[in-house]
């Protein structure tokens, strides 16, 4: 008989909900699992209804304002940590030495010491974990791996990865705590340079040492209002923006290829552009999180004058075959989650890791670190 895998939610905002969402859907998509989510309990801080509504909407059974009773109940055995970065190493690790299986959004600590922290306690404790590294699970981004991995580009050169969006282009945008480090930790290192990081680990090979440079545009936001969000307008008095709106990074990889990062949350007319370009001595590839479900391959070709053809995923490609039954009926982002959500479930019922766990998180961690530390002493650094 299948059993169920007790959840609890620390953090119900867009994040929270789509977990919520992907462990619901779980079964649907994969049948065979073998375990099947319950959504227990969440617990959030927000001053309205918002919380009660939403859990009435998921079926949670249990709301709660303060985590701690959340990761002190004895019917939970999981615990997605999913609100603010200055929240996650806490209850990450008051989950983990509870004894509760980890599912946490990254940046999973507000540095490499909080997010090794947290990877020590799930060690300690012999739980699993989850790191929220979703665009790992995109089917095309799988087969880039996998020509990659295989030798069909040749000897890899050089890889471009950018990750720009808009969501603090506004001036007046409120001043919320991923402005303020005490809270966030970085800015947009944290936020998106961390997906972008893993991005190319996973896609070509580990970062052994980079130079930075970090920018930051709007100097002074005003104030927000109690539990504004980063994308809200302010109306207070404009206060100081601690930490970097740009980075751009010359990377250097495990292989000895090299690379260019980069990343903004500040670029007006840009949506989560987000792709990464490989370059090798036989061939190359291209995917834009725009066109998701497309990838863009050149090989078995000359080395001059060869040319992109588009690849549409389709079942055999990742996990495709999960969610649509032919090429060009595409997945979105929400199909991402649930494919984390079933690589959780297999790594709890088999008790070995599977997909992108705290030890990813802690990676990327290091990179970001390594790229303050670059950027701050105008130095290569190795890692």
């Amino acid at each position: 008989m299948t059993a169920d895998l007790r959840v609890g939610i620390v953090g119900l905002g867009w994040m929270g909900q789509v977990h919520a969402r992907a462990l619901s859907r779980l079964t649907q998509h994969y049948t065979d699992s073998p375990l099947v989510p319950r959504l227990v309990a969440v617990a959030d801080t927000a001053g309205d209804d918002r919380t009660e509504r939403a859990a009435r909407a998921y079926g949670f059974e249990h709301v709660f304002t303060d985590w701690r009773d959340l990761v002190a109940r004895d019917d939970i055995d999981l615990v997605c940590v999913t609100g603010p970065n200055f929240i996650h190493r806490d209850v990450a690790v008051a989950a983990a030495q509870a004894g509760k299986h980890l599912w946490v959004e990254k940046p999973a600590g507000r540095s490499s010491v909080e997010t090794r922290e947290i990877a020590a306690a799930v060690e300690a404790a012999g739980v699993q974990s989850a790191a929220g590294f979703n665009y790992r699970n995109v089917p095309a981004v799988e087969l880039a791996r996998e020509l990659v991995s295989t030798g069909r580009l040749g000897r890899i050169e050089h890889t471009t990865v950018r990750f720009i969006s808009d969501y603090a282009a506004h001036p007046d945008g409120a001043l919320s705590w991923r402005f303020q480090n005490e809270f966030a930790g970085s800015g947009v290192l944290g936020d998106l340079v961390s997906h972008a990081a893993d991005l190319a680990r996973h896609v070509v090979t580990d970062i052994a040492e980079l130079v930075v440079d970090r920018a930051t545009f709007i100097e002074q936001r005003p104030q927000a209002a109690q539990g504004a969000l980063h994308y809200e307008r302010g109306s207070g008095e404009l206060g100081h923006v601690e930490n970097e709106d740009y980075v751009n990074a010359l990377l250097r990889f495990a292989d000895g290829s090299r690379g260019i990062l980069e990343s903004s949350r500040c670029a007006v007319g840009e949506q989560n552009t987000y792709g990464i370009e490989v370059h090798g001595t036989a061939g190359a590839l291209a995917w834009d999180f725009r066109r998701m479900n497309e990838l863009r391959v050149c090989v078995d070709q000359d080395f001059q004058n060869a040319f992109y053809a588009t690849h549409y995923a389709a079942p055999g490609d990742g996990e495709f075959g999960a969610f649509q039954p032919g090429a060009n009926n595409p997945m979105g982002f929400d199909d991402l989650k649930v494919i984390e959500a079933r690589r959780l479930v297999e790594s709890i019922a088999t008790g070995k890791p599977v997909g992108a766990t705290i030890h990813d998180a802690v990676v990327a961690a290091e990179v970001v670190d390594a790229m303050l530390e670059s950027s701050s002493e105008r130095k290569w650094v190795m890692l």
